[in-house]
């Protein structure tokens, strides 16, 4: 299991919005095909492995990292093809929280006499596709809000200077966590301030296959890139509009801002709150409906505050520089006064970590 979930983690980048998947069969006490779910609407891990295999898949333990799906997408069942090669065995690390799967995958195989396991890594399977289910079990794609700030919790300078906080290496890193998420989400504040891109700039994020002894290379496509912006302030010219692949969220029905945003390839949508806000809890719910499994934040202290206070944000990722910017700058989220320390939100450590010169710490949000 541990062989086939490192073999899912290679569709890291490529996947969305399907899980990422591998398989490996194993036939007395030996590795006879190893699969992994590479690109959305091509064949699932199951598949390859079985194509691995060929003839000695029959008699065979499949150990597979997510229950085999049972019903008809974009491919045909796996479950159904590891019925006719003949496997005897299915070890599954966790159930598909799909409600078109959600057990009834496991329940075809063990209707044909296949011995069904499940549990087996389920733990370290549910961390590699925690957008997927989140976005299953909550509809709420996974929220991960990054954070580049001094060791005094400062982001930029009072008068918003903040080019370079973090070092090279977090830079790099941060590019890799663009890569794995199905959207990168902002301000308006942030895109009139810095006129930031949001794409994926990193060469080596690839995935790389061989097909008949050929290797070929195949790049990962850029995140789709989200603004929330009420007043529809977004000017045409902004970097981020650049290649498309954008969705802007307003309040505001302003025809003739909403043509001039979609003839540069824009997507607007209209999300209005009680409070005539952006509805935080609605646009995201947008984006789980549209596929999106994991969402990688990279705004400033105000929406940071708002998706906190709102409950949205699962984790931050948070890179400290061995620097000090002092009282006057700007901090990490605008949470307003706290009176009680029972308000106050209380996160756990997943990971910390050197990154070039920086500290990379994962806190997840401690629900109550």
């Amino acid at each position: 299991m541990a062989v086939a979930l490192q073999l899912a983690e290679r569709g890291l980048y490529t996947t969305c919005p399907n899980p990422r998947v591998g398989c490996v069969l194993v036939r007395d006490g030996q590795i006879v095909g190893e699969g992994w779910h590479r690109y959305a609407g091509e064949p699932h891990a199951e598949i390859h492995a079985l194509h691995a295999a060929g003839q000695s898949a029959r008699g065979a333990t499949a150990y597979v990292t997510l229950e085999p799906c049972s019903h008809h997408g974009r491919t045909p069942p796996c479950a159904d093809a590891l019925v006719s090669a003949g496997v005897k065995r299915v070890v599954a690390a966790v159930k598909d929280p799909n409600p078109q799967v959600a057990g009834q995958g496991m329940n075809k195989l063990r209707a044909a006499g296949i011995e069904i396991d499940c549990g087996l890594m389920e733990n370290v399977a549910r961390e590699l596709n925690i957008g997927f289910f989140s976005r299953m079990s909550r509809g709420l794609p996974w929220l991960r809000s990054k954070i580049a700030m001094s060791l005094d919790g400062r982001t930029a300078l009072r008068n918003g200077a903040s080019q370079w906080i973090s070092c090279t290496g977090s830079r790099q890193d941060v590019q890799r966590w663009r890569g794995r998420s199905c959207a990168v989400l902002t301000g308006i504040g942030t895109v009139l301030a810095d006129d930031p891109r949001l794409t994926l700039r990193e060469p080596q994020l690839t995935a790389q296959e061989s097909e008949n002894g050929n290797r070929k290379t195949r790049s990962v496509s850029g995140s789709l890139r989200v603004v929330l912006d009420s007043r529809l302030q977004l000017p045409v010219t902004a970097r981020i509009l650049h290649g498309g692949n954008v969705r802007v969220y307003t309040v505001t029905h302003d025809s003739q801002k909403i043509a001039a945003l979609e003839k540069v390839g824009a997507q607007v949508v209209v999300l209005p709150d009680v409070s005539g806000r952006v509805d935080l809890n609605a646009a995201l719910r947008d984006l789980a409906a549209n596929g999106c499994n994991e969402v990688l934040v990279e705004a400033g202290a105000v929406l940071n505050g708002a998706l906190l206070q709102a409950g949205l944000v699962d984790e931050l990722l948070i890179y400290v520089a061995p620097q000090l910017l002092g009282d006057m700058a700007r901090g990490i989220a605008e949470l307003g006064e706290l009176t009680r320390l029972d308000q106050r939100i209380e996160l756990e450590w997943q990971d910390v970590r050197n990154v070039g010169m920086d500290l990379r710490i994962l806190a997840r949000v401690k629900r109550k």
